[in-house]
C-alpha cells in the first residue's frame, strides 16, 4: 500500500509493502515502486518480459539489484547484465527483453507508460540451462 500525504500543494508518497506498486498514475505515464519479493530473487526468476509501447526507467533506491536484458539468437536469449548503482537512472528501451534480480530489502523506482503492467507485456519462459546461466552471472555480479 502506498501512503500519500496531501497536506500541501506538494504531494509525497511512501511505498511500504513488498511487491510492485504503481502509485503516481497520470494520463500517459506512471511511477511505481518495486520492493523486494521472492519472485525477484535470482533463485526464482524463470522468465523475461518485454514491453512494446514504452521504455522503462529503473532507479535503485536501496539494496542490491541486477538489471537483466536480452536479445535472441536462434531462439536463445543472449543476456546482458548490469549491477545497478544507487541513484543512477537506467533505461530499458521498448522492445527489449528484461527482468530484474533483487536482494532482500531492495527497493527500485520505475517510470513507464501508464498501465504497462496490465496490458503491454509479453514474456518468454527460460529453460533450465538458461536459468542456471542467468543465476551464475547474477551471483558473480553480486559477489563483486
Amino acid at each position: 500500500m502506498c501512503v500519500k500525504d496531501r497536506k500541501s500543494l506538494i504531494e509525497s508518497y511512501e511505498v511500504i509493502e513488498d511487491g510492485f506498486h504503481p502509485f503516481l498514475i497520470r494520463d500517459d505515464w506512471q511511477v511505481a515502486q518495486l520492493n523486494y519479493i521472492q519472485e525477484q530473487n535470482i533463485e526464482n526468476i524463470n522468465k523475461i518480459d518485454v514491453h512494446y509501447k514504452t521504455d522503462e526507467v529503473f532507479i535503485l533506491l536501496e539494496g542490491r539489484a541486477v538489471l537483466i536484458a536480452a536479445t535472441f539468437k536462434d531462439g536463445t536469449p543472449i543476456f546482458e547484465l548490469e549491477l545497478m548503482k544507487q541513484n543512477i537512472i537506467y533505461n530499458i528501451p521498448k522492445n527489449t527483453w528484461h527482468n530484474i534480480a533483487m536482494d532482500v530489502g531492495s527497493k527500485v523506482l520505475l517510470v513507464e507508460k501508464s498501465n504497462t503492467h496490465l496490458s503491454d507485456f509479453d514474456h518468454f519462459n527460460l529453460g533450465e540451462e538458461q536459468r542456471l546461466e542467468l543465476k551464475y552471472k547474477v551471483e558473480q555480479l553480486f559477489k563483486n
